[in-house]
């Protein structure tokens, strides 16, 4: 059962790097500022999301610590590396769309 589950966060992975990778390749007909603009906002997107992620996490870590059972799991790393790739196609999609041809 949980070769599945890997398998299906792994799947994901895969979809998201080549949709981001296919997206990347694309911009090169847009022009060098253009190109560089919708990648630059799509970085500090995701970058600002990811940062709100992790105080979220670090505030629910501490208030288990003090005031829950006192046992914090932790950050899955699968579902923290597809989140943050799936954001971030989807904010380099949205930027493309917004300034590009």
């Amino acid at each position: 059962m949980d070769w599945i589950f890997l398998a299906l966060f792994f799947g994901m992975l895969g979809i998201s790097a080549i949709l981001i990778i296919s997206t990347l390749v694309s911009l090169p007909r847009l022009g060098d500022e253009r190109k560089d603009l919708i990648k630059m906002k799509s970085q500090s997107y995701t970058f600002a999301i990811v940062i709100g992620y992790a105080l979220i996490e670090m505030a629910r870590k501490v208030y288990i610590v003090f005031w829950g059972n006192g046992s914090y799991e932790g950050i899955n790393p699968f579902t923290f590396l597809v989140t943050t790739s799936i954001v971030y196609l989807i904010s380099l999609l949205f930027f493309k769309k917004k300034y590009g041809d």
